[in-house]
């Protein structure tokens, strides 16, 4: 098969375009409901194969021909964490639920009081070690690239040009499918299907080439095992301290590298599949690393001195001539590669815009205006910080030039994030751990890190000679590669020993010279104690918070629809109508856990702190803390659920006691006024009818007079027909008509019916979400609309009155929005809105004095429990808003 540059192109473009509909497929799926199969354990396993990356695919074939089977560490170390470590795991994956954890920032920020600063510094190291691996992926790309179209007509080898245009490509992939919006679950189920899909295609490429490599190259499986005896190559070089350690650095990565951290907790739906995943992981590196020897022995056979067995994966079939092989090994390592960045960016972007950016913003803004624009703010700082990862990992491959070995490249990345690790596991099973001992730790074993391994990594550009060789001012025991003098010491090792060593003692010794903030220590039970713990402590005593600034910064960030979810849910748990709960300390503590699911924990807590006065840790929790003992602990959660059950009566009976004397004093005054009502168009008809048995009237005159008693008659007639209904209603002696139609045609009717145009108040509506079938009784259903309408233009006291009606299909329901631009209703009138003899203030008009018989609303509850729906009020919509919903069945396009 013969490629040229045009066609080598042309096909790459191509698959990143199948990658593409994969995502977008998967996403519309998973937006659709229909994401069972994207939650299965095999799409998990396959996502946690973005460990293999292009060091994988290539390096490790250059590292055995290096080193021999010393590549099989990089294999070993996360084989052992998921057969040996199951159950840390599955601890992490629980804490990461429980806690609404977003990235490993944020799980060790979380547990550690959730503190910003921590979370910043594991930002930072997270930045620092995942850079040189996002290198390496750019390093092979460009590589294979350039050696793919070496010789060919229009080719070019400029490895920078093609490391920067495919940077480029990654960020606007990663942005289009992994910035789209801010999931609370921080899911994204059209990347872990590309990477799925990736990690067939790479593991079927890597099989291939070797089934070449031994039955096409080596003669047969006897022929090749000849070949690999027969190979200078020293398969076991004897160094038992480096193969250990070298065993434990995987392992260590691969539980706290970001990307692997991110598919493992973060977007693992069910703790049961690590089950599947403990045998299908190891099995599918084990096929990865089957014919790595083979490929690396035959290359070395065949192919001229030199060559760069990084690339043996790639240069045998096109020294042999076979393109589509070749073609298929490129898409295999351009597959490895691409995945682990668009993970990578993935977790670090979001590691940044919660723990750096977040927290930076709202130290710069007052409470009130907290949550005005921080959802919009989040979504730009991870779009910026995705372009800013891959320029980083840009910068870094022009630094350390293309010649330097993939495999020295990834260890170095491993080094780096192997420092999370003491503060990561110390935190989870250790409760006397605190964040000054994890600060301390993260702090010296990053800067031992970057001191031996990652700036001598640049060579001299960075450190000079003298300074390699005989330390700073001349300090030997400072020297990168022999810390406190001691030589001989495999420079890896050394880096890895000594910055591990420090950074735990570091971390020990704080910890026991410290002691945890409240904060930390309710956290530290919750991590610690994650399987024994049914509810989580509070952490918010009871406040004098506003519920309704709470809804507007939930809306900010949640969105409205599941802020309102949220908000309607507690409110319901609570007993009360309507979507406004009591701030309580449990239910502050579930909106911070929704918000930490957005924009971290430490973000999270500041944000919810913004609004909450009082202490943060209440006394109770002081106890719970203090009180170990389970037979304490059991009493006072007896003690504390009869004393919430209490007060949850007392709170209920006092609302029923102040609604019931407000309704009252509103039946005495609409008595009052009913026998007004009446009495006026009474004394009016009597009037006029005298006036009417006179002589001497002229027939305009009497037609006028007759006019006037016809007027008042139908005015006492409304009343008395609304009495009348309301009373059949509440009877339910009321026959509804069931009828089909459009629900744009009974919106039509009501519009027109409330004479919206001679009252000056604009309809905003959208025919496409209203042209909804629905079979119910549509007179009954437009005399609510009626209601609804007529009463915006009545008290919508805004200099251009208007009103949105929205329509939308939800959960099997239909749910119809009246929103207008108002002032809205004030507080205590919204409890009994919906009562008999309530009625609204005048408030366009500037009177305090209601009008109106206040029977409306009271009618339009009745209808719509007749007709199995619902109304409620909808706060935290700038004007006064009602909601009407129709319940599946109702609808025939809601059972769509």
């Amino acid at each position: 098969m013969t490629l040229t540059f045009d066609t080598l192109v042309a096909v790459s473009l191509g698959y990143v375009a199948v990658l593409f509909a994969v995502a977008f497929a998967a996403e519309r799926r998973a937006d659709a409901g229909s994401s069972v199969w994207l939650r299965s354990p095999l799409i998990y396993t396959l996502s946690l194969s973005i460990y293999c990356t292009a060091w994988t695919f290539y390096g490790a074939v250059g590292y055995a021909a290096r080193s021999g089977l010393e590549y099989l560490t990089i294999y070993l170390g996360p084989s052992l964490v998921m057969i040996g470590w199951w159950w840390v795991l599955r601890k992490l994956v629980r804490i990461g639920r429980a806690q609404r954890i977003t990235s490993i920032a944020d799980l060790v920020s979380s547990r550690f009081g959730k503190s910003p600063w921590i979370g910043a510094l594991v930002t930072l190291i997270a930045v620092a070690g995942v850079t040189p691996y996002i290198a390496l992926q750019l390093q092979s790309i460009s590589l294979t690239f350039a050696a793919f179209t070496e010789g060919m007509p229009g080719g070019s080898t400029d490895v920078e040009f093609v490391a920067l245009w495919t940077a480029v490509g990654l960020a606007v992939f990663t942005i289009l499918f992994g910035t789209r919006n801010l999931d609370p679950s921080e899911r994204h189920h059209g990347i872990v299907m590309a990477i799925a899909v990736e990690a067939v295609v790479k593991l079927f490429a890597l099989l291939a080439v070797g089934a070449f490599v031994v039955w096409g190259l080596g003669g047969g499986l006897s022929g090749t095992l000849a070949r690999i005896d027969a190979s200078d190559v020293p398969m076991w070089q004897g160094d038992g301290g480096r193969w250990v350690g070298l065993t434990l650095l995987s392992g260590a990565a691969f539980l706290t590298l970001p990307r692997m951290f991110h598919v493992l907790v973060v977007e693992n739906d069910d703790d049961r599949h690590l089950a599947v995943a403990s045998w299908a992981f190891p099995l599918y590196v084990l096929l990865m690393s089957l014919f790595v020897v083979p490929i690396a022995v035959v290359g070395l056979e065949r192919l001229p001195s030199g060559s760069n067995p990084d690339l043996f994966v790639l240069a045998l079939p096109i020294s042999e001539g076979h393109g589509g092989l070749a073609l298929l090994a490129f898409l295999g390592g351009f597959s490895s590669a691409t995945s682990m960045v668009i993970v990578a960016t993935i977790a670090l972007a979001t590691m940044v815009s919660n723990h750096i950016v977040a927290p930076l913003w709202l130290s710069t803004r007052e409470p009130d205006a907290v949550s005005r624009d921080l959802r919009g703010t989040i979504l730009l700082a991870r779009r910026v910080s995705v372009g800013g990862v891959l320029s980083l990992g840009y910068i870094y491959f022009q630094l350390t030039g293309s010649g330097v070995a993939l495999s020295a490249i990834g260890l170095i990345a491993f080094a780096g994030v192997a420092q999370i690790l003491p503060a990561m596991l110390g935190g989870i099973f250790w409760r006397g751990g605190t964040a000054g001992g994890a600060a301390a730790g993260l702090l010296l074993g990053a800067a031992v890190w970057v001191w031996t391994l990652f700036l001598p990594s640049f060579g001299t550009a960075v450190i000079p000679a003298g300074v390699l060789d005989h330390g700073p001012y001349g300090l030997g025991w400072l020297r990168p590669r022999a810390l406190f003098g001691i030589e001989g010491i495999d420079p890896l090792l050394h880096s890895v020993i000594w910055s591990l060593l420090l950074n735990t003692g570091a971390f020990t010794l704080v910890s026991l010279l410290t002691f945890p903030k409240p904060l930390e220590r309710l956290q530290g039970a919750q991590f610690v104690n994650v399987f024994e713990q049914a509810n989580p402590s509070r952490a918010w005593s009871r406040s004098g918070a506003e519920v309704e600034d709470l809804l507007v910064l939930a809306q900010r960030v949640l969105g409205s629809e599941a802020a309102l979810d949220l908000f309607g849910r507690e409110a319901e748990g609570q007993g009360k109508s309507g979507h406004l709960p009591d701030p309580t300390p449990a239910f502050l503590q579930e909106l911070e856990r929704e918000l930490a699911g957005s924009v971290g924990a430490a973000a999270a807590h500041a944000l919810v702190g913004q609004f909450v006065k009082g202490p943060g840790v209440s006394v109770e929790d002081l106890m719970a803390v203090a009180d170990e003992a389970a037979q304490i602990l059991e009493y006072s959660a007896r003690l504390e659920h009869k004393s919430a059950e209490q007060e949850r009566t007392a709170r209920a009976l006092r609302e029923a006691n102040d609604k019931l004397t407000h309704i009252a004093r509103q039946k005495d005054a609409f008595l009052s006024r009913i026998s007004h009502e009446l009495r006026t168009p009474t004394t009016s008809i009597r009037s006029f009818s005298s006036i009417l048995g006179e002589e001497g009237l002229t027939p305009e005159e009497a037609r006028r007079f007759a006019g006037i008693v016809e007027a008042e008659a139908q005015r006492m007639t409304r009343l008395l027909d609304d009495l009348l209904d309301l009373s059949v209603l509440r009877e339910g002696q009321v026959s509804l008509r069931q009828q089909e139609g459009l629900l744009s045609e009974v919106i039509d009717r009501a519009v027109v019916s409330a004479g919206t145009i001679q009252g000056g108040l604009r309809v905003v509506r959208d025919a496409a979400a209203e042209a909804v079938p629905v079979t119910t009784d549509l007179d009954r259903l437009a005399q609510v609309f009626i209601n609804l309408v007529s009463n915006a233009r009545k008290y919508c006291d805004a200099a251009r009155p208007e009103l949105r009606i929205g329509v939308q299909r939800r959960g099997g329901q239909v749910i119809i929005d009246f929103v207008d631009n108002g002032s809205g209703i004030p507080v205590p009138e919204r409890e009994v809105v919906f009562e008999s003899f309530a009625r609204l203030t005048g408030r366009r008009t500037g009177s305090a004095e209601p009008t109106g018989a206040g029977l409306g609303l009271a009618i339009c509850r009745e209808i719509m429990a007749h007709l199995g729906g619902s109304i409620s009020y909808l706060p935290g919509q700038g004007g006064a808003a009602f909601r009407v919903i129709l319940p599946q069945g109702l609808s025939a396009a809601a059972a769509e």
